[in-house]
């Protein structure tokens, strides 16, 4: 199969951030090894989208105006962090409010399981529940697409989202083995280190998100920038393989060296 006849595989993730003691905080999960997409490593909640996300357009806020494709990811990247880790943004049909964590406990225990399972869709949900998704409560972050010299390409949707207060974000044990609230700056570090893995794209955009003080810094930086879709195109250097990416992307850099499996990134230019 040629590289232009690769088929290429929608997907949505989810940045969830918060305020922590110590500055700006994301939710991070840590990908089962038996998975056979970025096995092992630390990754942004998320996944595949899947072709009945889009039947949830009547049960969502902030759908206006969006395209089938547009819609299906967000919606998406919704679904993931309630199927990965249990958190739901959404909200009752008659309120404004997310819904709180006692009324979120109970829709855990009838659906996630099997939603997760793919037994009933994210709009089987809201139909029972009364749900609406808060589509309006995510933001455009970051649009990645795999190169095409990979064996999968992956075109990925990334939003950022204020996590729900009272939440509790946690692991699901399948698909994702561990988590944790971390600081983009020491997850960074973790990966310099070889504490975890953590592959280039998501390396890219906790960078990114380092940049920012706090939960509101990183919401309104968010809105008021256009995103760049970002396709790393390979390159032969002198020292190794390198990577280039769209300077007007928005993150530090645009050629990068990277060594040891992703392990070492150094910015060239």
């Amino acid at each position: 199969m040629s590289e232009a006849e690769k088929p290429t595989i929608s997907a949505s993730t989810v940045l969830l951030i918060r305020d922590g003691a110590e500055g700006l905080e994301v939710f991070m999960v840590v990908r089962h090894h038996e998975i056979d997409s970025f096995s092992g490593a630390l990754v942004f909640p998320g996944g595949k989208v899947d072709p009945e996300d889009s039947d949830a357009r009547p049960f969502c806020r902030g759908a206006e105006g969006l395209d089938e494709s547009a819609l299906s990811h967000r919606v998406a990247a919704v679904r993931e962090a309630f199927e990965e880790c249990g958190v739901l943004l959404a909200t009752d049909k008659d309120g404004d409010a997310l819904i709180d964590a006692a009324r979120l406990r109970g829709i855990e225990d009838r659906w996630r399981a099997d939603l997760a399972a793919g037994k009933i869709t994210i709009a089987d949900v809201c139909r029972t529940e009364g749900l609406i998704l808060a589509l309006d409560k995510m933001v455009n972050y970051a649009h990645w697409i795999t190169p095409r010299i990979v064996p999968k390409v992956f075109d990925t949707q990334f939003f950022v989202a204020r996590a729900p207060v009272d939440h509790v974000a946690l692991h699901d044990g399948s698909e994702s083995t561990d988590s944790e609230w971390l600081r983009p700056e020491a997850a960074v570090a973790d990966a310099e280190s070889g504490k975890r893995t953590v592959v280039f794209p998501t390396r890219m955009n906790l960078l990114k998100l380092s940049q920012y003080k706090n939960v509101d810094a990183a919401m309104a930086a968010s809105r008021a920038t256009t995103v760049v879709t970002v396709q790393p195109e390979p390159e032969k250097h002198p020292k190794g393989r390198t990577l280039r990416i769209p300077a007007e992307a928005g993150y530090p850099g645009s050629h990068f060296l990277v060594e040891d499996e992703g392990a070492k990134v150094t910015v060239l230019e």
